[in-house]
């Protein structure tokens, strides 16, 4: 059962809004037991209270219990609203607590009216005109990888189809041990592939100043490559397993000491 929340915090309007300093603030958890909780909302709340404190105001506040996977959102439509008719900007604690699609995530930028959409993960990203920029072609970036992926993927699916392997998950198939066998095999080598296809983006990262994890995890998000699951928003343990995969664990270890 869906539950959505709106709380309105009342602010005197000023004479000339300033497009920086007025926030609307949109906090989504995926379960009702996260939302009763205070799991995940909690962390978004902090989030937004730390970027606030560095200038600016809510005047409204925004909260749902629903899929990242769902379009169907009243609440965030009504943000959105109060975005427009207040000249406000959108701001959201984390990439992903707004979008996993970049398709999505368009329709949401195009509908944030002037001020944009801010996200507190993804500081180097200003509101206004400039931001709201920023973030439409970083989603049509992520558009763009994930269908090469997705293209990718199928192709080698289809070769070892051609080739008599057993796809899906070995352990809930009939079949040989070599046929498991050949399709963990398979399975390896699609995360190889993928790690591959990630690994040049890491490494211009970490030449354009990233050292740990989390700051190539920032960068790969804004950037717009597609996350793994085909999220938008990248986590530090996601591109350690990228690189494990790829390049083996000496690399991991060279980037945060580097």
């Amino acid at each position: 059962m869906r539950t959505t929340t709106a709380t309105p915090v009342q602010r005197p309007a000023p004479s000339s809004p300033d497009l920086t300093s007025r926030f609307v603030a949109y906090y989504r958890v995926s379960t009702e037991r996260q939302g009763r909780s205070g799991l995940g909302l909690d962390a978004q709340r902090e989030a937004v209270a730390r970027h606030v404190a560095g200038g600016g105001e809510v005047i409204a506040e925004f909260q749902e219990v629903e899929s990242g996977k769902r379009n169907d959102r009243p609440q965030l439509a009504a943000a959105l609203a109060a975005c427009r008719a207040q000249r406000a900007t959108l701001l959201i604690a984390k990439l992903d607590r707004l979008a996993r699609n970049a398709r999505f995530l368009l329709g949401v930028v195009e509908g944030s009216g002037e001020g944009g959409v801010v996200f507190c993960d993804l500081p180097m990203v200003p509101p206004g005109p400039v931001g709201k920029f920023l973030v439409t072609q970083m989603a049509a970036v992520a558009e763009l990888e994930a269908g090469l992926i997705s293209q990718r993927t199928r192709a080698a699916l289809g070769m070892a189809k051609t080739r008599g392997v057993v796809l899906g998950n070995p352990r809930l198939r009939a079949g040989t041990p070599d046929q498991a066998r050949a399709a963990a095999a398979v399975k390896q080598q699609m995360s190889r592939a993928r790690a591959a296809d990630v690994l040049p983006y890491v490494e211009a990262a970490r030449r354009a100043g990233a050292k740990t994890l989390r700051e190539l995890a920032m960068a790969l998000t804004a950037r717009g490559v597609p996350a793994p699951a085909g999220g938008l928003a990248w986590h530090p343990m996601q591109v350690k397993r990228v690189i494990d995969t790829g390049r083996g664990p000496d690399i991991e270890r060279r980037l945060a000491s580097s």
